[in-house]
């Protein structure tokens, strides 16, 4: 039975000053997804501020399932009829103490054992990931066949498509989204299969796209308010690191926003599904001619189909028609050539950052992908030092993906490679010996926490060594990392 509910921004001021909360109840968000497991002992804001981004503003405590508030000192701290929190006192009634009692031993229990150790958050860490991979790998496969579907039709029809079945699929993706920052990332990606790049592509730059976005409206919109905060007399800081909306009056793009952006994203390509499968796919250097009808895609091919679908949205269709085109004074190669930087929405060169990106690290007919690293640091030297909004989409970028992505290889100063589970840190494995050498499964070591202070010099990212391709180290890979194979 719930006892109580405490307004999550309070929650936050206190795990914020070190205390701690577990819930003893499973939450969910609108939409049914989970947010928080019940048995979950929160000690970090950035948990909190995710659920309070799905439109949480108070969580439930059940005490009689070890449910309660702690301060940084171990403290129980009583939940009152307004969610005020005070320290626990002679006057709680009977059931009250004795719920209390059991949150404080369970506390006591979870401070001795290994969870609240540096190993013990890894294994912590390891488990979200893997809960957060089941339901990922369900949510993908369910966005690709929306993709799928959309293709399908408009190939049968040379145009036409349900648009609120789209726009459904991506409110449920992007609810999904906001539940970790792209957990998406955490699946495997297929590097020995290509047949279905279309399909993953869209979800990939939607997922990528929208984690881009949402950091860089956070960002953007928590530094005007400073500036207006200063305009009044605060006397904060300009440019905050805070990953929470701002409570001032300002947000560059709202709820709505967002999502017409999404939806944009994850029609980027629509115009390849009327390009010929032997021009799309083909191995070969691609003629002129053939160029030309690539090119077409956004905003020759893309942009017919909406209006054939008599779609007026103004950000969609701009995403569809513009994501290839020139998003600095002087960039090459890009098209059509008669759009100048200034005109192209932030939206759209954030779509560009996340096509790019996921577009190099996979497969593709014409070439093998490669290392997440690498890309996430050629993109970065092409665009830094541009133009100043530019800066901070590109700061989005990084940030969202790491730099060292999750999924990629990395080398150890010790030789030793190391696949990245987690990007966080970043969290990685070692799976060969100084050598090169597969690790056994039973000599392979626990996964390392790269940030934490206690890492040896000689185990540490080696940022001098060349790294190799996701192919080159397909075999070195213990089993249950690698992709599925699947001959093309």
């Amino acid at each position: 039975m719930v006892q109580a509910k405490i307004s999550i921004d309070n929650l936050i001021a206190i795990v914020a000053q070190g205390g701690k909360v577990k819930t003893g109840i499973d939450v969910y968000n609108a939409k049914g997804v989970l947010l928080l497991e019940k048995d979950v002992l929160v000690t970090r804001v950035k948990i909190l501020e995710i659920i309070r981004e799905q439109g949480v503003r108070n969580l439930p405590l059940n005490p009689e399932n070890y449910g309660g508030v702690w301060d940084r000192d171990g403290n129980y701290l009583k939940i009152d009829d307004d969610g005020v929190t005070t320290q626990k006192s002679n006057s709680l009634n009977i059931q009250q103490k004795s719920s209390a009692v059991k949150a404080d031993r369970e506390l006591k229990k979870s401070k001795n054992s290994k969870i609240l150790t540096p190993s013990g958050d890894i294994e912590k860490r390891l488990k979200a990931i893997e809960e957060i991979k089941v339901v990922a790998a369900q949510k993908y496969e369910l966005a690709k066949q929306g993709v799928k579907k959309t293709l399908d039709e408009i190939k049968k029809s040379r145009g036409e498509f349900d648009y609120g079945g789209v726009e459904n699929h991506v409110a449920e993706l992007v609810a999904f989204l906001n539940t970790a920052e792209n957990p998406f990332s955490y699946l495997t990606k297929e590097i020995l299969n290509y047949d279905n790049f279309l399909y993953s592509h869209a979800v990939n730059v939607c997922a990528i796209g929208t984690a881009i976005l949402n950091r860089f409206n956070i960002n953007f919109s928590n530094m005007v308010n400073k500036h207006l905060d200063l305009y009044v007399g605060s006397g904060d800081e300009i440019l905050t690191s805070a990953n929470t909306m701002p409570s001032g009056s300002y947000s560059y793009y709202l709820k709505d926003d967002i999502l017409d952006i999404s939806t944009g994203f994850f029609l980027h390509d629509i115009g390849k599904i009327l390009i010929p499968d032997s021009v799309l796919n083909k191995k070969s250097k691609l003629t002129d001619m053939e160029f030309g009808m690539i090119k077409k895609h956004s905003y020759g091919l893309g942009i017919q189909i909406l209006e054939k679908n008599r779609l007026k949205n103004r950000t969609v269709k701009n995403i569809v028609g513009l994501h290839h085109a020139s998003i600095y004074e002087g960039e090459k190669q890009c098209y059509p050539e008669n759009i100048h930087s200034d005109e192209i929405q932030l939206s759209v060169k954030i779509c560009k950052l996340a096509d790019m990106y996921d577009a190099m690290t996979s497969r593709t007919s014409y070439r093998e992908a490669f290392n997440p690293i690498n890309v996430v640091t050629d993109i970065f030297r092409k665009y830094a030092k541009k133009d100043k909004m530019l800066q901070f989409v590109l700061h989005a970028f990084v940030k969202s993906i790491g730099i060292y992505p999750t999924g990629s290889v990395i080398y150890l100063k010790s030789g030793q490679l190391a696949y990245v589970l987690e990007s966080n840190g970043p969290l990685v494995l070692p799976f060969t010996d100084s050598t090169g050498k597969t690790l056994s499964a039973g000599s392979s070591p626990p996964p390392l926490d790269l940030a934490s202070n206690d890492i040896p010099d000689e185990l540490k990212a080696d940022s001098l060594r060349s790294i190799k391709t996701p192919l080159e180290v397909y075999e070195l890979l213990p089993t249950w990392l690698k992709p599925q194979a699947i001959s093309t």
